[in-house]
C-alpha cells in the first residue's frame, strides 16, 4: 500500500498504548470528543505501551497516524483501510465510520472496542516513553531506508525517508520543542527531496549521516540513566514491536507479501527494537534471567521474519507467527517492569 501522508500539528503515535495510573505520570482522559479537524492534538500512543495492569488504551481515529490505524487493515483485511480512516476525517463518534461508509457495520463491530475520538494527555515517564519510542520509529525507518539506497533502490527507499517527516515528526514537534532540542525537520525533507531528485549525488551520504545523527541527538535528550534502564527501555520496545506488528499483518494478504513498504516498515520497527534490547539484556539476565532467556530466543526467530529489506517471495512466518512471538516478547518484558515496579515500591 502507497501511505497517502499528513501533516497535521499534533502529538500522537504509531500504535495503541497501555497508559499506566501506576507509572510517574498519570494519563488524563478528556472526554469530550477530540476536536473536528485532523490537526487536533491528540496524545494517545503507543510509547508507553504495556503497564502493571496490561490494558490498552484505545485509538483516537481523529488523530492517529497511518501506522497506528493499520491495526484495523491488519485485523479486518481491508486494503488501505487506513488511508480511507484518515481521509473521512473528522469523527464526531466512533459510529461515524459506519455513516461514512469507511467500514461496514460487521466491520465495525470488530473494531468498536479498540475506537476513540477521545485524548489522553502523557505525563511524566510514560510521556518519556511515548517521545523515545515515536524517535525509535524513525530510528526504524531510515535504518531501512538506508539499506534500500545500498541496495540501489532510491525509489523504494524513499518512502522510508519521507515517513519520519511526513508521519512522526509532526507527532512529536511539541516534546521536542519542550526538551530544547533543534529543529531536524529541515534536514529530513532535504534528504528526502535529494532522494527523489538524485539519488546518486553523494551529498545523500552526509544528508543522511546527518538525519540519523539528528535523530539520536534527540533521543539523547533523555537523561542517560532513563535510556539505559531496562523497564524504560522495555516499554519503548513493546511499542516498537507493536507497531511492527500492525504493519506486518498490513503487508500480508493471501499468504502473500502484498505491500513492500509495510513489511520494510515492520523489518526496520524489529531491528531498531532488537538492538535495544541487546543495550539491556545483560541487566536483565541478572535480574530476570528466565525472561531474558525467552526474549533472546524470541528476538532470535523474529529477526529471521525479515531476510533483507527486499521482500522475499513468500513470508517467511504468517502474521499470526509473528503476533505470538511479539506477545511472548510482551509478556516476559511486563514480568521485568512489574518485578522493577515492585522493588522500587519496597
Amino acid at each position: 500500500m502507497i501511505k497517502l501522508r499528513y501533516i497535521c500539528l499534533a502529538v500522537t503515535a504509531c500504535a495503541i498504548v497501555s497508559l499506566s495510573s501506576c507509572s510517574n505520570g498519570t494519563p488524563t482522559a478528556n472526554t469530550s470528543p477530540a476536536p473536528s479537524t485532523a490537526s487536533s492534538p491528540a496524545q494517545v500512543t503507543e510509547a508507553a505501551s504495556h503497564n502493571s495492569h496490561g490494558s490498552k488504551a484505545k485509538i483516537n481515529i481523529n488523530t492517529a497516524i497511518l501506522s497506528e490505524l493499520d491495526k484495523f487493515e491488519a485485523k479486518l483485511g481491508v486494503p488501505a483501510l487506513s488511508n480511507k480512516i484518515q481521509a473521512s476525517r473528522p469523527y464526531a463518534t466512533p459510529e461515524d465510520l459506519v455513516s461514512k461508509k469507511v467500514i461496514t457495520q460487521e466491520q465495525f463491530d470488530q473494531i468498536k472496542d479498540s475506537v476513540t475520538v477521545q485524548e489522553v494527555v502523557l505525563t511524566g515517564e510514560a510521556k518519556d516513553v511515548d517521545y523515545m519510542t515515536k524517535l525509535g520509529l524513525m530510528k526504524g525507518h531510515l535504518f531501512v531506508a538506508q539499506e534500500l539506497l545500498d541496495k540501489n533502490q532510491p525509489k523504494q527507499a524513499e518512502p522510508h525517508i519521507g515517513h519520519p517527516v511526513e508521519e512522526i515528526y509532526v507527532d512529536v514537534e511539541d516534546q521536542l520543542n519542550e526538551r530544547k532540542v533543534k529543529e531536524f525537520k529541515t534536514t529530513l525533507v532535504s534528504l528526502q527531496d535529494l532522494v527523489k531528485s538524485n539519488p546518486k549525488n553523494a551529498k545523500v551520504k552526509t544528508d543522511f549521516t546527518s538525519s540519523v545523527q539528528a535523530v539520536d541527538g534527540a533521543i539523547a535528550a533523555l537523561p542517560e540513566s532513563q535510556r539505559s534502564k531496562p523497564g524504560f527501555v522495555l516499554q519503548v520496545i513493546n511499542g516498537l514491536l507493536d507497531a511492527a506488528n500492525s504493519e506486518y499483518g498490513a503487508a500480508i494478504a493471501n499468504g502473500k507479501i502484498a505491500a513492500a513498504i509495510e513489511y520494510q516498515d515492520s523489518r526496520g520497527f524489529v531491528i531498531y527494537a532488537n538492538d535495544l534490547y541487546k543495550s539491556i539484556s545483560s541487566q536483565v539476565a541478572q535480574t530476570s534471567p528466565d525472561a531474558n532467556k525467552a526474549i533472546e530466543a524470541s528476538f532470535a526467530d523474529l529477526v529471521k521474519v525479515w531476510p533483507s529489506a527486499i521482500p522475499p517471495a513468500q513470508p517467511v512466518k504468517t502474521p499470526d507467527d509473528v503476533t505470538k512471538l511479539v506477545k511472548t516478547i510482551e509478556q516476559n518484558s511486563q514480568q521485568v517492569i512489574d518485578k522493577a515496579s515492585t522493588q522500587a515500591q519496597q
